[in-house]
């Protein structure tokens, strides 16, 4: 038996200030989407990332959006999720924030 491990890359692209994903956000791509979206939000005023086209978000992923969000709200950035699944990674901040 052959067993494949299918390993879904994470595509960022931008349009009129709003960062696109699509793919996974996992063990296998957080760091490379970390650095990416860090030095976008040090290059910005805000972020807003769509997350319509995310197949996967495992926990190191959710970490990251946990850290990009604390950064953004350390600098005073706005920092704005959109796309289906929002909800349950605003759900998620709440209840990081309120542990």
């Amino acid at each position: 038996m052959n067993l494949k491990t299918k390993i879904m890359a994470l595509r960022i692209t931008e349009q009129n200030g709003i960062f696109f994903l699509e793919g996974a956000i996992n063990v296998s791509t957080t760091l490379n989407f970390q650095n990416h979206l860090e030095s976008i939000l040090n290059q910005k005023k805000g972020l807003t990332i769509d997350v319509e086209n995310v197949t996967e978000i495992d926990p190191s992923g959710m970490q990251v959006l946990r850290e990009l969000y604390s950064k953004a709200q350390s600098k005073k950035r706005p920092f704005f999720v959109v796309g289906t699944g929002c909800k349950e990674i605003y759900d998620d901040f709440l209840h990081t924030c309120a542990a």
